[in-house]
């Protein structure tokens, strides 16, 4: 199973350590990623395998979130289907 993980915010060092560190810590791959600086802000979109993860996408975004609130940014986790159904042209 694939997610989708969108990071916003301003840009600053350290949010692709502490979201890459969060996703390794539970056991989750990052098959792909972009990111990019946008009038000083920060977007990152990854698509993640969450196949070995013993955790729910819910939890999932809560606990990414609170790894990232410190460096204020805003974390979103989509099954990869629903991402893909709602960007569907």
């Amino acid at each position: 199973m694939k997610a989708v993980v969108s990071v916003i915010g301003k840009d600053r060092t350290g949010i692709i350590a502490a979201v890459a560190g969060a996703l390794a810590e539970r056991d989750i791959n990052i098959e792909d990623i972009s990111q990019t600086i946008m009038q000083n802000n920060f977007v990152m979109i990854m698509l993640v395998d969450v196949q070995n993860s013993s955790v729910p996408l819910d939890k999932l975004g809560e606990d990414l979130q609170k790894a990232a609130d410190s460096l204020g940014v805003t974390v979103h986790v989509q099954h990869e289907d629903l991402f893909n159904a709602m960007h569907r042209v």
